[in-house]
């Protein structure tokens, strides 16, 4: 098994996380949700392949503050970040092709 290239990010660590990283990719989640247990081993890979972008998890039900403040309303929300603005916000378990157009689209 590949070692893990995510970072849990919470409430606290995420503007640090956001501002210091180029390209940064947050995925907000839950450990009861289906549907973000079948992103995360996607979201795993992209992070392996990806070595320039800086994958992050947070939990929803540990961390209120982040998802309020971007109004996430359902999960799994990918939040992708350029030199610390958001400029990309993807819902659902989307397959591995479209995350990788948009992490791309990110870097361009």
């Amino acid at each position: 098994m590949a070692e893990k290239k995510t970072i849990d990010v919470t409430d606290s660590t995420f503007d640090e996380v956001v501002q210091k990283n180029k390209y940064v990719v947050v995925d907000c989640w839950a450990a009861w949700c289906g549907p973000c247990n079948m992103l995360s081993p996607i979201v795993e890979q992209l992070a392996n392949e990806n070595p320039e972008i800086t994958f992050g998890k947070l939990n929803v039900d540990q961390n209120r503050k982040i998802p309020m403040k971007y109004g996430i309303m359902s999960i799994p929300t990918l939040l992708y970040f350029k030199e610390g603005k958001l400029t990309d916000k993807t819902l659902g378990a989307l397959p591995k092709k479209t995350l990788e157009s948009r992490l791309e689209k990110l870097k361009s």
